[in-house]
């Protein structure tokens, strides 16, 4: 009796069993985005900088473990990266479903809030970034734009699927144990919960060879072009992930999860359609291209006249903020060695950690001054100017390539 040959996972099955906790992980991020502002703002009485840096203290929470993030992979290996993350994943859930039950005492309320939102940025470095590395030891270094790519659809397309959600959880009153606040927090948990008996299923990837590895600082010297022109676009999602639910409001708007929705599904859309152009246009023209775009949606955001028209905005804003990871992560990673991949992607992926931490805060201090308007003008303008900088990485690429000729 002949036995079949057991036939391997295909490349796509292989980075697909991986991003499912990178998916897992930003649906929570959608989840609290979507509503954490407005429990702020509505039922604890705080500002609307207040309610920005609950948003975006997340990512600076982000940005100060994605160092240690980037080590912990290339030593210990990303697998057991993703675990720890996942089960900080579990404990911001923890936090944001105790803050619902002490609304009466708003400090407290605030203050379970932001640690619980501090555990989650901590939980995105380290599921996030160690699953890109995961897959790219999985499946090979020629397959990086694939893996960040598909990285980027679960990420936002989490952020499309985990907004709406939360909405509907946050006004609803039929299944007490899931509704308001509090009801956001346990599904956040759960979601998290959910990845730790998969991830354990998961083979893992031995850690690379004991070598000698660049200083963090070193490595973030070397990405630091393609990180600033990844911040200058980064800046407008943060300001769509902190504010637009208050923008909304202050508009007696309807349909504010329906932007964040709309942002993370034509970020996956443009994403399926449009990631082979890195490689036939190359990552500056097409990061150069998506700045151009995000910052034309931004200015719709801006001012247009209706919901609709923001909502549109949000969209386009989606479209041209999708490329622009993989077409500079491209770029970024090429600058190190194999064995500082993990801190190459953990030192690039700061850049967008620092723009969409300050950017919520910052930004929402403007509003009082000059309105909601301005504010998305400002970052349509940061996008115009890493635009230039792409422009200028481009032809420095090109007389690298000359001299080389």
């Amino acid at each position: 009796m002949s036995v079949a040959p057991v036939r391997s996972p295909s490349v796509l099955v292989t980075i697909l069993a991986v991003v499912l906790f990178t998916l897992l992980c930003y649906t929570v991020i959608g989840l609290q985005m979507a509503v954490v502002p407005l429990f702020v703002r509505e039922k604890l009485g705080f500002s609307s900088a207040m309610a920005g840096f609950a948003v975006s203290v997340q990512y600076l929470a982000t940005f100060a473990t994605r160092a240690g993030a980037g080590r912990r992979i290339d030593t210990i290996g990303p697998k057991r990266v993703v675990q720890v993350g996942l089960a900080a994943g579990v404990l911001s859930g923890v936090f944001l479903a105790l803050a619902a039950e002490v609304t009466a005492m708003p400090f407290l309320a605030l203050c379970l809030v932001v640690i619980g939102r501090i555990i989650l940025g901590f939980a995105e470095s380290w599921v996030a970034t160690a699953a890109i590395v995961w897959n790219i030891r999985r499946v090979g270094v020629a397959r990086t734009a694939q893996v960040i790519s598909w990285n980027g659809v679960c990420s936002y397309g989490g952020i499309a699927l985990g907004a709406p959600v939360a909405t509907l959880l946050y006004h609803s009153k039929s299944f007490p144990v899931l509704s308001g606040f509090f009801g956001v927090g346990i599904v956040s948990l759960l979601l998290m919960a959910v990845g730790l008996p998969l991830a354990a299923r998961q083979p893992a990837v031995d850690p690379l060879p004991a070598v000698k590895q660049h200083s963090f600082l070193a490595i973030l010297s070397r990405v630091m072009p393609y990180g600033l022109a990844l911040a200058a676009g980064s800046i407008g999602f943060g300001a769509i992930s902190a504010l637009l639910a208050l923008y909304f409001a202050d508009q007696d708007w309807n349909g504010a999860a329906v932007g964040l929705a709309l942002f993370g599904s034509v970020f996956v859309l443009t994403r399926f359609v449009f990631t082979k152009q890195i490689a036939k246009r190359g990552g500056m023209v097409v990061a150069l291209v998506s700045l151009v775009i995000e910052a034309l949606g931004l200015s719709v955001l801006a001012w247009g006249p209706s919901a609709f028209w923001a909502n549109a905005g949000a969209a386009l804003s989606g479209a041209g903020f999708s490329l622009l990871f993989p077409a500079l992560g491209v770029g970024a990673v090429e600058q190190v060695g194999p064995e500082n991949r993990g801190a190459a992607i953990g030192a690039f992926s700061v850049f967008l950690d620092i723009a969409i931490g300050v950017s919520g805060p910052l930004l929402g201090l403007v509003i009082p001054l000059w309105g909601y308007g301005v504010l998305f003008q400002i970052t349509a303008v940061c996008c115009v100017l890493g635009a230039g900088l792409c422009l200028v990485l481009q032809r420095r690429q090109r007389g690298v390539t000359a001299g080389i000729s």
